[in-house]
């Protein structure tokens, strides 16, 4: 892939920016508001905006800031409960880590061709399940909020919110290369309309 201009990286970063916080409140969503986008942001920040340079390390930071600056001010601020705000937090660095750095990794072999859209969501999905695994694993072992944790029960609800959080990630990143194939074929064929005058 190749890598974008730089005012399409900022216009981009301050599209996947806004999403965040107008998604981040509502982790599982509801009739008004869409699930927590956090996840996929990540992932297809490293994607689309990976430069494998400082500022690309500077983006993740930022989106970073943001997301805990969300939750700081819905924590504080809107009432929203503080149950997930424990010395696990910290473990949300490297569950978005995984996602912006797993997306970097593979942007040079995505491309808008089946074959290799399939390998980017093969990609998204293993990112995306290492991430869930350290932040729920972080805050189920670390997080003080069970008595006697024990393998059991940690495999028992990572089984049942794992697939949730992948499975929502999967869907936004899916989306995302949907409105990726459209803009690439609505630029092609502007080009080629001009071409041909």
């Amino acid at each position: 892939m190749n890598v974008l201009p730089r005012p399409a990286r900022h216009a981009l970063f301050a599209v996947f920016a806004a999403f965040m916080v107008a998604t981040r409140y509502h982790h599982f969503g509801d009739v008004l508001h869409l699930p927590d986008a956090s996840m996929a942001l990540f992932f297809l920040g490293g994607l689309f905006l990976g430069t494998r340079t400082r500022g690309d390390h500077l983006r993740f930071a930022v989106l970073m800031a943001l997301a805990v600056g969300i939750d700081v001010v819905a924590v504080g601020f809107a009432g929203v409960s503080d149950h997930c705000v424990t010395p696990s937090y910290a473990a949300l660095l490297p569950a978005y880590a995984v996602l912006w750095y797993g997306g970097r990794m593979i942007a040079s072999r995505h491309a808008v061709e089946p074959r290799a859209m399939v390998l980017t969501v093969a990609a998204a999905l293993v990112a995306a399940t290492l991430s869930f695994a350290i932040s729920n694993g972080a805050f189920y072992w670390f997080g003080g909020r069970y008595e006697n944790p024990h393998v059991a029960e940690y495999v028992a609800r990572f089984l049942q919110w794992g697939p949730l959080f992948v499975r929502t990630t999967l869907l936004y990143i899916v989306a995302a290369m949907v409105l990726q194939v459209v803009a690439v074929r609505s630029l092609g064929a502007r080009n080629a309309q001009t071409a041909r005058r």
